[in-house]
């Protein structure tokens, strides 16, 4: 990274008034050229429902005033973990998952750290056992870096039915 990347943390209840904007901005950028798929025209509708759940986090970087990415999500109600879907068995006792729904990270700030370092930022302080994600099952290398960061695919689902295909991916936390 060329310049310091500075982190600021929301949560549920404790949205700035441009919060949302902001977010849809950096969606906007970093999906520039797919903007005209109706799945990523729905983004908005995304950060309405994932800021409004109980336990919602967002973390945001910021290159002075400009926001770089973020990473957010939420806990998931039990019994209804996106991992429950596919053959996969903890290898512990899972009470509690947290959800990372949106990790984004703009064209100018990729390949730079950014990515990893939003997404620690979101699971440090988290106390359930098991983090899940979603990632597009035709972008391979996302899927490697999230490997890289203890993932491990554990199936694959469509939530939506203009959705594309995801690959499911747990790991545990500390």
């Amino acid at each position: 990274m060329t310049r310091a990347i500075a982190l600021r943390h929301y949560t549920h209840g404790s949205l700035p008034g441009d919060f949302k904007q902001m977010l849809i901005d950096v969606h906007a950028d970093s999906y520039a050229d797919a903007m005209d798929d109706e799945f990523n025209q729905r983004f908005p509708w995304f950060v309405d429902h994932w800021s409004r759940m109980d336990g919602f986090t967002c973390v945001v970087g910021f290159d002075g005033d400009e926001p770089t990415g973020f990473a957010y999500g939420a806990p998931l109600h039990p019994g209804r973990e996106w991992w429950r879907s596919t053959e996969f068995v903890p290898d512990h006792d899972a009470a509690s998952t947290y959800a990372v729904s949106e990790v984004m990270v703009r064209p100018k700030w990729r390949k730079q750290g950014v990515s990893d370092l939003l997404h620690g930022a979101l699971l440090k302080e988290r106390d359930e056992d098991l983090a899940v994600l979603l990632v597009d099952v035709s972008h391979p290398k996302v899927q490697g870096l999230y490997e890289t960061w203890g993932y491990t695919k554990a199936g694959e689902q469509r939530p939506f039915a203009d959705s594309p295909l995801y690959a499911v991916m747990v790991k545990s936390l500390p």
